[in-house]
């Protein structure tokens, strides 16, 4: 049940939520609220346990500022570089609520991305202005990263299993007592509790998915946006307590870790002595640069992210879309023309082999002519494994469980860069019409409108479950006889048909289907 509290008697821009009430800023046309903790500081003796109860404050908490962004080691080259100093103590929300919210205002949730070991809410990129100033209310949150996020050892196993709680996952237990807040407190801010949608990029889409997949979640949300969070194994198939082919057990990395600052072990003095630990220990110099760059090692200390733990992840998110063990939402997914891929091959031929049966129809769709460079080729492949043809697997299993699907690729590069597509990531500024503040002086009028089409596409989805831009294409659910897909071009016009990319993804899905 939601809390009412927006009333004549309020004064203007504050509202009561769980904890107590709240104060944001308030403009001409919108009422903003930055940093609202929606859980108790995940420290000390709560490091490694799920979110607990916020402790109720006296008076009228101001919230015009964001929290700390999760303790992590952010590095240079960020598409979206933090606002806030990184800290354990993190668990905040911030919403951004038209004046005129009514109890009526649908509500869009963004879960960010970097890798599941950087990110936050606090990037000038992920502001929520322009969606209030179009009529949805807009809600982002931090949740843990890196070690912080997930974690296990048997120490902690057999620590959840006397108390009952969850393990391994504390990002996700985040994600889960953020939705779970929305649920409880959206209605304060004027926001329809029965008109969420969820959308995330990167480790973010791959959030969706698994909350998509959590049915501690089930039924608090309507639709999910799925940008670049793959469809089928994008983030590792790993397990807590045993080892996949391709994965240590989660529990190995933690014992892993600890040995590596000196604690042995598996009972609660060696847990005691993990939680005493520094944040920058926890951290140990990691983030997306260094996952990019590992250093080779015999005893790996960073499980990858997510591992299946029989509560929140059951099954891989390809057999939980191909069995149906997801929420059942309209959905929309896709990818970047430049997205992440990775070639692992030394030649043509090693990575046409790679298709099995499939090698010669591979080598006929990637390198018809036998001229395009192994670099070009290699990439091509890489990405459409990991991100185009998955992002299409989405739609097609959601399609065929009987919801609207709406597939896209998104290849806007700004006039001021020479990309020959779009890079991961660069889809964020034109869906949340923030390109001014990624661009600056650069912005050009063909960038601004190419934003403000795409991200009419996103508000009117929130709104009404079906993406619609004023003069732009129509942009039809998606139809598996088709194979259709909305393109939106390098210079930002909006096209919709057939997917030019169809064969390569064809031929992909039959290798993955045939276990290459």
């Amino acid at each position: 049940m939601g809390l009412f509290a927006c009333s004549a008697a309020n004064t203007p821009g504050e509202v009561e939520v769980t904890g107590g009430k709240i104060k944001g800023t308030v403009t001409e046309q919108l009422v903003t609220y930055k940093g609202i903790p929606f859980a108790a500081p995940p420290v000390g003796e709560l490091r490694w346990r799920p979110p607990q109860p916020v402790t109720p404050w006296n008076g009228v908490k101001e919230t015009t500022d964001y929290g700390n962004d999760c303790m992590q080691l952010p590095f240079p080259s960020d598409a979206a570089p933090l606002g806030k100093t990184p800290a354990e103590d993190c668990l905040y929300a911030n919403v951004w609520a038209p004046k005129d919210a009514d109890g009526s205002t649908p509500v869009l949730v963004w879960i960010y991305g970097g890798g599941f070991v950087n990110g936050g809410a606090s990037p000038a990129v992920y502001d929520g202005s322009e969606f209030a100033k179009n009529g949805v209310i807009f809600v982002s949150f931090n949740y843990r990263l890196g070690r912080f996020g997930f974690f296990a050892h048997p120490a902690l196993t057999a620590e959840a299993k006397a108390s009952g709680d969850m393990l391994a996952n504390y990002a996700y237990m985040d994600q889960i007592a953020a939705l779970k807040w929305v649920n409880e407190n959206i209605a304060a801010f004027g926001g329809d509790v029965n008109n969420v949608t969820i959308m995330g990029e990167s480790a973010g889409g791959g959030s969706v998915h698994a909350m998509m997949q959590a049915k501690q979640v089930r039924g608090l949300f309507d639709r999910a946006i799925i940008m670049s969070g793959g469809g089928r194994s994008l983030f590792g198939n790993r397990k807590v307590s045993e080892p996949t082919p391709a994965s240590l057990a989660g529990e190995q990395y933690g014992l892993n870790y600890a040995e590596k600052h000196g604690i042995t072990g598996t009972d609660a003095e060696a847990l005691a002595a993990l939680r005493e630990l520094s944040p920058e220990d926890i951290v140990d110099g990691f983030n997306l640069a260094a996952l990019f760059n590992p250093t080779p090692t015999d005893k790996p200390t960073w499980a990858g992210g997510p591992m299946q733990d029989g509560e929140i992840i059951t099954a891989t998110t390809e057999d939980a879309l191909r069995d149906g063990n997801v929420a059942k939402v309209d959905v929309m997914v896709g990818a970047t023309s430049l997205d992440i891929g990775f070639n692992m091959f030394k030649d043509k031929d090693g990575l046409f082999a790679s298709f099995g049966p499939y090698a010669d129809e591979a080598r006929e769709v990637y390198d018809p002519t036998g001229d395009v460079p192994f670099q070009a080729v290699g990439y091509s492949v890489g990405q459409d494994r990991s991100m185009q043809e998955p992002a299409r697997f989405v739609a097609e299993q959601m399609t065929g469980h009987g919801q609207r699907a709406f597939y896209y690729r998104f290849g806007t590069v700004a006039q001021s860069n020479d990309s020959p597509g779009a890079p991961h990531a660069s889809d964020i500024p034109f869906f949340f019409n923030t390109v001014a503040a990624k661009y600056g002086d650069a912005l050009t009028e063909q960038d601004a409108a190419a934003a403000e089409t795409i991200h009419q596409y996103i508000v009117s989805f929130a709104k009404k479950g079906q993406p619609v831009s004023a003069g732009a294409a129509d942009w039809q659910a998606y139809d598996p006889a088709q194979s259709n897909i909305l393109n939106m071009t390098r210079n930002g016009k909006m096209e919709h048909g057939t997917d030019p990319w169809k064969a390569r993804l064809d031929v992909v899905k039959a290798a993955v289907e045939q276990g290459n």
